[in-house]
C-alpha cells in the first residue's frame, strides 16, 4: 500500500504513550520502549515519568533504586534504561557492536584486554556481597588494582567496557551521585534468548513504539546493522505492516490503530527523548519549522524541545530554586491561543511530575 497522507509525528505520539498514557508504572514505560536514552539522569526521569500515568519523580527515581529500572551502557556507545528483565538479552545483542565502536578510542587511551582483565578483577571485588559504589570510589579501586585511570575518559572506558561485558549496571543512587553494582547481584537471574529470539523481540518493541518507521531508523537506533534489521523484520513477518510514504518504506506493528482526534497537544520533550533520538531522519517532526535545525542544530541530540501536535516549535530550559522550577520557553513558531494555552499545561504537567510550582517565562528574542 502507498499512502502520502499519514500524519507520521501524530502516530508516533500515540505509539510512544504520549497522547493517552495507559501505564502506570515506570518499568512499564521502559519495557515497553525497550530502551529509554539517559546521559541525561533528570531528563530521562521525565521521559518515563510523562509516559506513566500519575508518576511523579519521586516514583521514578525509586524504580531506579530498587532495580526495577537498571541504567547501562546498551545499543550505542551511551546510557539507557533498560529493565533487569531485558538486559542481559540486550547486551548480548547489541554490546558486540559497541565495543568494536569504541576499540579505536581504547587503543588511544592504552586500553588492552590486560587492562580490561585487571579491571574487572578489581571491581568485582570490590563490589561483591552488595557493596555499590560511586565512580570516584571506584577510581580509588582501580588505582590500588594496578589500573591507570588518570583522566576521565579512561575511568569511563574503563567502566563502560565492564557494563557492556555484564559484569557491572547502575546500583541505588547515593545523593545525587550514582553508584555501580554488580549485575549478577543487582539483576535475577534471566534465561538466555538465541540471537533471532533476541532480534524478534528488540524488532518488536522498537515498530510497536516507534513505528512507522524506516530500516534505517531501526538501524540507528539499535546499532545494529541493516542486515541484521533486515533479519528481524523477517523474522517479525507478520507482525508488521509495510507502509511506503512518499518515497520511502516504513514498518509498524500490524495491531497498530490510528490515533483518534484529540484536543491541541504539547509536550515539553526532554534532551535525548525517544520522540526524537529514535530515528536516524527526524524530519517527521520539522514540517511546521521547514527544518529541525532552528531548534536542534545539525546533531539534533542536546536540547529540550517543545513539540505541538507533534511538531518541533521551539526549546525549554529548567532551573530549580528552592521553591520552584523556572521553565524557560524560547518559541520558534507563531502559535494560536489555544496552542500557546497547551504549552502552559505542558510545563504544569512538568511542575507537578517535580511536585513543585512552576515559573514560566519567556527567554529574550
Amino acid at each position: 500500500m502507498t499512502r502520502r497522507d499519514i500524519d507520521i509525528a501524530r502516530w508516533r505520539l500515540a505509539h510512544q504513550q504520549l497522547l493517552t498514557p495507559i501505564l502506570t508504572q515506570p518499568g512499564e514505560v521502559v519495557r515497553r520502549l525497550g530502551a529509554v536514552q539517559a546521559q541525561d539522569y533528570a531528563g530521562a526521569k521525565w521521559a518515563v515519568g510523562m509516559r506513566a500515568r500519575g508518576a511523579v519523580d519521586a516514583v521514578v527515581e525509586q524504580a531506579l533504586s530498587d532495580g526495577s529500572i537498571v541504567r547501562t551502557h546498551v545499543l550505542r556507545p551511551t546510557w539507557h534504561f533498560v529493565t533487569p528483565a531485558d538486559i542481559r538479552w540486550m547486551l548480548a545483542l547489541t554490546a558486540p557492536r559497541v565495543k568494536a565502536a569504541m576499540a579505536h578510542y581504547d587503543r588511544q587511551l592504552g586500553l588492552d584486554a590486560a587492562v580490561f582483565r585487571r579491571s574487572h578483577a578489581a571491581l568485582t571485588r570490590a563490589l561483591r556481597d552488595g557493596r555499590q559504589l560511586t565512580r570516584a570510589e571506584l577510581a580509588h579501586v582501580l588505582r590500588r588494582g594496578r589500573v591507570d585511570v588518570t583522566g576521565s575518559q579512561r575511568l569511563g572506558h574503563v567502566l563502560m567496557r565492564a557494563e557492556l561485558e555484564g559484569l557491572v549496571c547502575s546500583g541505588a543512587r547515593r545523593g545525587k551521585q550514582a553508584t555501580y553494582a554488580l549485575l549478577e547481584e543487582r539483576v535475577p537471574p534471566a534465561a538466555p534468548l538465541d540471537r533471532d529470539a533476541a532480534l524478534l523481540e528488540l524488532t518488536g518493541r522498537y515498530f510497536a513504539t516507534r513505528g512507522p518507521a524506516t530500516a534505517q531508523d531501526f538501524a540507528w537506533w539499535s546499532g545494529l546493522t541493516l542486515a541484521d534489521v533486515r533479519r528481524g523484520v523477517e523474522i517479525a513477518g507478520r507482525r508488521l505492516e509495510r507502509e511506503v510514504i512518499g518515497d520511502e518504506t516504513y514498518w509498524l506493528a500490524r495491531s497498530a490503530r490510528s490515533p483518534r482526534k484529540r484536543s491541541r497537544t504539547a509536550h515539553l520533550l526532554p534532551n535525548y527523548d525517544e520522540y526524537f533520538i529514535g530515528f536516524k531522519n527526524r524530519s517527521a517532526i520539522g514540517k511546521r519549522l521547514n527544518s529541525t535545525d532552528i531548534v536542534m542544530g545539525r546533531d539534533a541530540l542536546t536540547p529540550h524541545v517543545i513539540v505541538v501536535d507533534g511538531q518541533l516549535v521551539g526549546g525549554w530550559k529548567r532551573t530549580l530554586t528552592k521553591t520552584a522550577v523556572v521553565v524557560e520557553l524560547r518559541v520558534r513558531a507563531d502559535l494560536r491561543a489555544s496552542e500557546k494555552q497547551a504549552v502552559v499545561v505542558a510545563a504544569q504537567a512538568f511542575g507537578d511530575f517535580l511536585e513543585l510550582p512552576v515559573e514560566l517565562r519567556r527567554a529574550p528574542s
